[in-house]
């Protein structure tokens, strides 16, 4: 009788059927984690937009604050491209999240009121929760993917 070589069918199913099972307890975990990673560059980005949102006041008290991510983006530093923020962000779109940077209704030509909102491009896939900030500076989330508005809440830090 001639000795066999290699792995029987049986041992190669076992093995599949043992890769299978850890993938289906690694994969939720590795979605898990993107999505941590995406929420936290959100909010990188809503801050950083919060404080080129008070730095363009400072550089343009006749405009107050910007209009939109257009007036803050790459530029020669002027009140309509003040070159405070990067190019990636001036899109609108990063790390799986929509970006939105909207000056309010200006007062005697003045912009004093602006809303920024980050939300998730999929809510449950690229992220859960949306960001957002007004002008008191504070981030404010809703853990239900749409909806966070704090200037419609009266600016409540507690908003969830």
């Amino acid at each position: 009788m001639k000795k066999q070589k290699g792995f029987s069918l049986i041992e190669l199913l076992i093995v599949v059927a043992i890769i299978l099972i850890i993938a289906a307890i690694a994969i939720p975990n590795l979605l898990k984690a993107r999505i941590s990673a995406n929420e936290s560059s959100a909010v990188g980005s809503v801050r950083t937009l919060t404080t080129a949102n008070v730095q363009y006041a400072a550089q343009c008290p006749t405009n107050g604050f910007p209009a939109g991510l257009v007036a803050i983006g790459p530029g020669a530093g002027t009140c309509a491209a003040a070159g405070i923020i990067d190019a990636v962000l001036v899109t609108g779109t990063k790390s799986g999240y929509t970006m939105t940077d909207v000056g309010g209704s200006p007062v005697g030509g003045i912009n004093t009121t602006y809303l920024i909102t980050a939300t998730p491009l999929t809510v449950g896939t690229t992220g859960q929760r949306m960001f957002c900030s007004i002008q008191d500076g504070v981030i404010h989330y809703n853990g239900a993917g749409a909806g966070c508005n704090p200037a419609a809440a009266g600016g409540d830090p507690s908003l969830q």
